[in-house]
């Protein structure tokens, strides 16, 4: 079983938890829409500090392993796996077909960046 190092697990779970941060700053207003959009602005900044706060050590660490095209692709690939709870469990909607197929395709984009 392969050893992995601490900046190659560490940006995968600071990713992980700053794009929790990063989706309920861009889509949660959505389950609000009666409140001033102000309001929605002002929150979400708010959220999205929390996010920027995982993010740039998510990177800052990675780098010492991964690539930037590799860190990015990462995040890309986190973000779906992230909204697909989101939008299902937060937002209640439906994710069809479609939505299974397009994810899957850019992930199979994702592996190939990972392929070297």
């Amino acid at each position: 079983m392969p050893t992995f190092s601490p900046a190659a697990v560490w940006p995968i779970i600071l990713l992980s938890a700053s794009n929790i941060f990063m989706t309920f700053a861009w889509y949660g207003h959505l389950k609000y829409k009666t409140s001033a959009l102000w309001i929605a602005i002002l929150a979400s900044w708010g959220i999205a500090f929390f996010e920027y706060c995982l993010a740039v050590p998510a990177n800052r660490i990675g780098s010492e392993v991964y690539s930037a095209a590799q860190l990015k692709t990462m995040q890309e690939v986190i973000t779906l796996i992230v909204f697909s709870g989101f939008s299902v469990f937060f937002l209640k909607e439906s994710l069809t077909i479609n939505h299974a197929i397009g994810f899957a395709l850019i992930a199979a984009g994702a592996a190939f960046v990972f392929r070297g």
